[in-house]
């Protein structure tokens, strides 16, 4: 069994404070719409990998520079990884952790001119891309798919900003998943029931929840893109 904490969302003070160390968790999972800071707390704090996709309320996360370019900023002095630090960006691509397979899509429904945000055409060829990825990666499923949004007319919401991603049905099917997490919505205190499509099972962890799920192989931390 892995031992895993999934936040998303809203910031818990139970999360937000060196207690978490009694958690124990062997991995943490973001689902977006977290301050970097809060992220960067969990990793420095708990020494365990941080799996993270991007919330519609998150900045655009850059990707880290390599070769010379990675070396020197246009200042000539060292450039520093992109934040937040410390934290495995998964969106659109697959993360091996703690001996998990995580297979990531972070972002919402576009509702304005702001990052991470896309139609329902624009996301579905993402899906299509990830999908693809775990093919050339030898196929078979994931363990966990960890989206910000959830699936069209599974826990989503009424408003258009809240609606789901149909798209994500089909990813589902295909890389079938035992697990798919997502926050987005948001319950304000009351119980948000999971759901079931197929043999996964879908969960909002708004603002924190604490799973153990169980791991095939206790595999190193490998990232595929």
């Amino acid at each position: 069994m892995v031992r895993v904490l999934v936040v998303a969302d809203e910031i818990s003070p139970v999360i937000h404070d060196a207690g978490v160390r009694r958690l124990q968790p062997d991995l943490v999972l973001g689902a977006g719409d977290l301050p970097w800071d809060y992220l960067e707390f969990l990793s420095s704090m708990l020494d365990v990998p941080v799996v993270f996709v991007p919330g519609n309320h998150d900045p655009e996360v850059e990707s880290p520079l390599s070769g010379f370019r990675g070396l020197m900023a246009s200042s000539g002095m060292p450039e520093e990884d992109p934040r937040p630090w410390g934290c495995i960006n998964a969106d659109e691509t697959i993360v091996d952790a703690a001996g998990l397979r995580i297979a990531g899509l972070g972002g919402s429904v576009r509702y304005n001119d702001g990052p991470n945000q896309y139609t329902q055409e624009e996301f579905a060829k993402r899906a299509r891309r990830l999908v693809k990825l775990v093919g050339k990666r030898g196929g078979g499923g994931v363990d966990v798919l960890l989206t910000h949004s959830p699936p069209r007319g599974l826990g989503d919401g009424d408003d258009p900003p809240h609606h789901g991603f149909e798209a994500l049905h089909e990813v589902i099917a295909r890389l079938r998943p035992r697990w798919h997490l997502h926050g987005h919505i948001h319950p304000y205190g009351q119980p948000q029931p999971d759901r079931v499509l197929g043999g996964t099972t879908i969960r909002n962890v708004v603002p924190y929840q604490l799973m153990e799920i169980d791991a095939p192989t206790l595999d190193p931390v490998r990232e595929h893109g």
